[in-house]
């Protein structure tokens, strides 16, 4: 078999690590009927067309979630293998501006603190955010910035 008549998608992913005042990540559980249903991710989407990943992020988490975001900055961008699937996940460091997170196109959502994050089954690809997270104290970062906590 020639390796280059693999058919691999391709999808680029905006991803928003969402903190609330009180220093806490919005985090939501995959519908058990989709690709790699009932794990834990950071809420996103897919970007369309046209659209910037910041744009992505705002419309995905109004649909998803049906809160305000205020998408801050950049913090990783991490390209990942899943079989016949490479994602290259656009992750921004967003703050929750209004709202009250409803689960409208994922099983749950939940506040968590950073390093109750280890207690959640997650894709692999998140656990670089994860790490980075937890590592570089990103909160204090935020804050810094303006954050509302």
């Amino acid at each position: 078999m020639n390796i280059e008549n693999i058919h691999v998608s391709r999808k680029l992913i905006g991803v928003a690590v969402i903190w609330n005042k009180k220093g806490q990540i919005l985090i939501s559980r995959r519908l058990p009927n989709t690709f790699m249903g009932g794990l834990w991710e950071f809420p996103g989407g897919k970007v369309e067309s046209g659209e910037t990943v910041e744009e992505c992020i705002q419309r995905e988490i109004s649909e998803e979630l049906g809160i305000n975001i205020e998408v801050v900055e950049q913090l990783i961008t991490i390209n990942h293998n899943y079989n016949n699937l490479y994602v290259s996940l656009n992750v921004h460091q967003c703050l929750h501006i209004g709202g009250i997170p409803q689960p409208l196109e994922c099983d749950e959502v939940r506040w968590v603190n950073l390093y109750e994050l280890d207690d959640f089954a997650f894709p692999e690809a998140n656990t670089q955010i994860i790490y980075l997270l937890q590592e570089n104290g990103i909160w204090q970062q935020v804050k810094c910035k303006g954050g509302d906590g």
